[in-house]
């Protein structure tokens, strides 16, 4: 079940928001939170829900025995890690790792076809940041399982994050309250979330469809390709990082911030800052810094970086392409502390660069093969012939709706909400506009699922 289908809006998210606020027991209400969230992941994953229920089980006796003293202790935490890790190269890596083995020694392994569990990098990494934050700070050990099976599964943050580390919501799971304006400002920002995934990203993300399909064609289309696919990853993601923010504080809890504001970033070490920001936080958290960080001298710092790179591609998928995609953000990033420091006196030279980095290594991460991200990074150098079918079929996708939607798109990847958040705080009218607007979004969203039958979720697959 996605946030962006109409059995989601108009039966669980309503049945569930009724029986929430109808029980006025707050040990209820989480009984309730868990198992909507249970079945919210069962409806996709019927079979699979078993290995989160295990994965939840797991964690619990990891958190119960890190915080025992001697080698107990120290026993718990490696097997934590190796365990859950484990669950990931099982599910995720398997057919990936024999594939490897099979080119690299010629042989003929057969493939396992073990489907990937929907959402498993996300509650395995909240699960794992559990057990070693309790390792780090035993006042967390959380003895109520209910509790920590509502923290792994609840339902906004399950599927595809932000990654929530226990320490944040633990005090509100215990005691928590959502007042009218809670629910108003929450049921708003899920709407603003579901209108840049239905409105922006699915227009723009067919476009994007399109031009890979043919390779590019020619170089303006290659080009306008991984702009729309920028824009289209963008808006997926961090509209429904909003709805789930937006669905959390419509229960009384409050998530971090997932996004902010990327694409105006003025380097890729500031990308990192501003794109899928909880993972960034725990790559650094829990991989970056017990490597040594910064500690170490500057031959350990850039070893520590591109270690935590080729993870962090390695975490999108078992690809490839998905590994030198982050290997490219950490060569970059390397240099920004060497050669490319000189771009830092110059705002608008190191935006463009951010922005052409970025663009680029994203065909990286949306080709299905090297082979093709190659032949369309290839054309986007090289492609200048501005004729023949490839041009015909890249000039009818420019409709004048779609390209207002992509106006919109790039307008709203720079900070224009926060001028407009100034606005309300100025006067209320400005409150009252934007609830009004965030109706209008809702119609128009509902009208386009009525619609149209293109609504992929790009981060289903991880």
């Amino acid at each position: 079940m996605v946030f962006s289908s109409s059995v989601f809006l108009f039966i669980f998210l309503p049945v569930v928001f009724i029986l929430y606020y109808m029980i006025p027991n707050l040990r209820i209400r989480n009984g309730l939170l868990t198992v909507v969230s249970l079945f919210f992941y069962a409806f996709g994953e019927p079979v699979y829900v078993l290995i989160m229920l295990a994965s939840i089980v797991m964690n619990y006796v990891w958190g119960l025995l890190v915080v025992r003293e001697g080698a107990v202790r120290k026993a718990a935490i490696v097997l934590s890690v190796v365990t859950n890790i484990g669950l990931l190269v099982v599910f995720k890596y398997t057919d990936f790792l024999i594939s490897n083995v099979n080119a690299l020694f010629s042989l003929e392994i057969p493939m396992t076809g073990i489907e990937l569990p929907i959402g498993i990098s996300f509650f395995t990494f909240q699960a794992m940041s559990y057990v070693i934050d309790t390792y780090r700070d035993p006042s967390l050990c959380q003895k109520n399982l209910g509790h920590l099976m509502l923290y792994i599964s609840f339902f906004p943050q399950l599927i595809a994050g932000p990654i929530v580390r226990y320490s944040d919501i633990a005090e509100q799971i215990r005691e928590r309250n959502a007042s009218s304006e809670d629910i108003a400002n929450g049921l708003r920002r899920f709407i603003f979330g579901l209108a840049k995934k239905l409105l922006i990203s699915n227009v723009v993300g067919y476009a994007a469809d399109q031009i890979f399909a043919m390779n590019g064609g020619n170089a303006i289309a290659a080009w306008a390709g991984a702009i729309f696919y920028c824009l289209q990853i963008y808006y997926d993601f961090s509209g429904y990082s909003d709805m789930a923010i937006g669905l959390g504080h419509m229960f009384g809890f409050h998530f971090k911030e997932n996004f902010r504001y990327p694409y105006a970033a003025t380097s890729i070490q500031d990308f990192w800052r501003r794109w899928h920001i909880s993972l960034s936080e725990w790559f650094k958290s829990y991989l970056y810094i017990p490597l040594g960080g910064n500690r170490k001298g500057e031959v350990r710092r850039v070893i520590n970086r591109y270690i935590v790179f080729f993870m962090t591609g390695l975490w999108h998928g078992a690809s490839w392409n998905f590994v030198l995609w982050g290997l490219m953000h950490g060569t970059f990033l390397v240099l920004e502390g060497g050669p490319l420091k000189v771009l830092k006196k110059h705002k608008v030279i190191s935006r463009v660069y951010t922005l052409v980095v970025v663009a680029i290594a994203f065909v990286l991460f949306r080709a299905e093969t090297l082979t093709q991200a190659g032949t369309y990074i290839a054309t986007m150098f090289t492609g200048w012939t501005l004729s023949g079918e490839a041009m015909t079929q890249f000039l009818t996708l420019l409709t004048p709706w779609f390209l207002f939607i992509t106006a919109m798109g790039i307008v709203f990847s720079v900070p224009v909400k926060e001028w407009i958040e100034r606005l309300e705080q100025r006067s209320q009218v400005w409150t009252y506009v934007s609830y009004v607007v965030s109706m209008a979004l809702f119609i128009l969203c509902v009208l386009n699922l009525s619609s149209s039958t293109f609504n992929p979720f790009i981060y289903f697959r991880f």
